[in-house]
């Protein structure tokens, strides 16, 4: 390493080839990997989890919205704390947490506690996400090199989210439940190492003078726990109760204060003009419409198939082998079809096909399990594109100094989607099942009550990503959209899982 004329040693040369960053690639692919394998391997463990730990069906809906919460609402505070004191220290420190709570789950003995670990687990992630992208982007000078490395960061991710239910399912046939969320352990320490030694402390000239606007980022937190929280409050102690009154009050109070405080403050956690550029708006709306799809669906197909139809664990991660199918062999079609379609339209496209498949689901589920796998191959060939164009686009629409909130954003709008879909799901249920869905064999009238409960979580699902996807295509008029012919898009989109694996 050199020295700079006034005796401080210089930052380190950026690597001239992908495979030169080869320890910090893989550090910064295994946040990923945690990211997206975590709630995808612990969805077909739920039925399990309910059963072993006596757990109601609000219980279980929270044992995988907890981290949802904590993920989403903490994303913005941690990208900004991120940007002010370093990416990389905060990402250590989180994966430093990540790698306790993990461990934590081996002493887990109620439904309490596992959702405290799943909350500390959130956390972490809120943590470790939103420097992540921005890390990938410092390590490199050239951009074709910045973009294949977030490919294949973001591949890894994507490996995680499609084969979790199927490792997940083939584990509980040999082993605990509690082995899934143990595996979070070395992945976490392969991140701590791989970030450790391969990422370059970040230069005092890169990060931001800004104070972080603590107080908006627990008014923005307080306003989505209550958002997720107040309908399941409402089925179970009824609409007239004084609980949901509460927490009704409570959160729209949280609500109005976030809003006042951003639009007020001097360096709000969230500045809206930001959100308000036609792409970001619109990313940002495609990119929800795909969150609230994929875990909806995850979480019905689970219940489909383990509950109403009596698969064991095994039996069940082979039904999801469609989706896997789908998203790992979907890469090599996407920039074809971005540079043929355009980003706008491939967005909205994708978007569309990611709410068929809910209402296939929704509407024709119960008719038999061909069905089911029309509505995983929809949804996961719509996410797969879907996924790509949102983030392009809200990075698109960014200043280039703004890219790591960008990405914090993408995340959040994903991770809150996410969480609106599982509440939704879990809110339906209670209010259409009576009792606990994990102590009841279903048969005759409780069987058609809990395919009705399927029924209306899909269709409702549907709707609401449809209106998202509506929302993307009304808040995307007037984009400045860049043509295909731009250096933007052809450096940016075409670049596929195969043409990454090959660097």
């Amino acid at each position: 390493m050199s020295t700079s004329p006034s005796g401080v040693a210089a930052p380190p040369a950026r690597p001239p080839r992908l495979r030169d960053a080869g320890i910090a690639l893989a550090g910064l692919s295994a946040v990923f990997l945690f990211e997206m394998l975590d709630n995808s391997v612990l969805n077909v463990a739920l039925p399990t989890i309910g059963r072993d730990l006596h757990a109601s069906t609000t219980g279980l809906q929270w044992v995988t919205s907890a981290y949802s919460v904590a993920f989403g609402g903490l994303m913005l505070l941690f990208g900004a704390v991120a940007d002010r004191f370093g990416r990389k220290r905060v990402m250590l420190l989180g994966l430093v947490l990540l790698a306790l709570a993990s461990a934590a789950t081996a002493f887990v003995d109620s439904t309490a506690a596992l959702i405290a670990v799943r909350v500390l687990m959130g956390v972490a992630a809120a943590m470790t996400t939103p420097g992540s992208m921005a890390l990938a982007f410092r390590l490199f000078a050239a951009e074709d090199l910045r973009v294949r490395a977030l490919t294949v960061i973001s591949t890894a991710g994507l490996v995680g989210l499609a084969v979790g239910p199927t490792v997940g399912g083939l584990v509980l046939a040999v082993a605990p439940w509690q082995v899934l969320l143990l595996a979070d352990v070395p992945v976490a320490l392969l991140a701590l190492v791989g970030i450790a030694v391969g990422v370059p402390a970040d230069r005092a000239s890169d990060l931001r003078p800004d104070p972080v606007d603590v107080s908006g980022a627990l008014l923005g937190t307080a306003a989505v726990v209550g958002i997720l929280l107040t309908p399941t409050v409402v089925v179970e102690a009824g609409a007239a109760s004084r609980e949901a009154l509460v927490a009704s009050v409570a959160t729209l109070a949280a609500v109005v204060g976030f809003v006042l405080r951003v639009t007020t403050a001097r360096h709000p956690v969230l500045d809206l003009r930001t959100v308000a550029r036609p792409l970001v708006a619109s990313g940002l709306a495609h990119k929800a419409a795909s969150g609230l799809a994929v875990a909806g669906l995850s979480y019905l197909v689970t219940l489909q198939l383990q509950f109403a139809w009596g698969w064991p664990p095994a039996l069940a991660a082979v039904g999801m082998l469609p989706q896997v199918v789908v998203l790992l062999a979907g890469g090599r079609f996407v920039g074809p079809l971005v540079r043929r379609l355009g980003l706008g339209r491939a967005a909205w496209t994708s978007a569309t096909a990611v709410v068929l498949g809910l209402a296939v689901f929704g509407a024709l589920s119960r008719f038999g399990y061909g069905w089911v796998v029309v509505a995983l191959v929809l949804v996961a060939a719509g996410m797969r594109v879907v996924g790509v164009v949102a983030g392009t686009s809200v990075l698109t629409g960014l200043p280039e100094d703004r890219t790591s909130v960008g990405a914090a954003l993408v995340d959040t709008a994903s991770e809150l989607a996410s969480g609106v879909g599982v509440a939704v799901t879990g809110t339906v249920v209670a209010a259409l099942v009576a009792g606990s869905i994990t102590s009841a064999r279903f048969a005759g009238t409780q069987l058609v009550r809990f395919q009705d409960a399927m029924t209306v979580s899909g269709l409702g699902l549907a709707v609401l990503a449809a209106l998202f996807v509506v929302a993307g295509l009304v808040l995307g008029r007037g984009a400045d959209r860049p043509s295909t012919s731009t250096s933007t898009t052809t450096t940016t989109v075409p670049v596929t899982d195969q043409e990454a694996t090959r660097a």
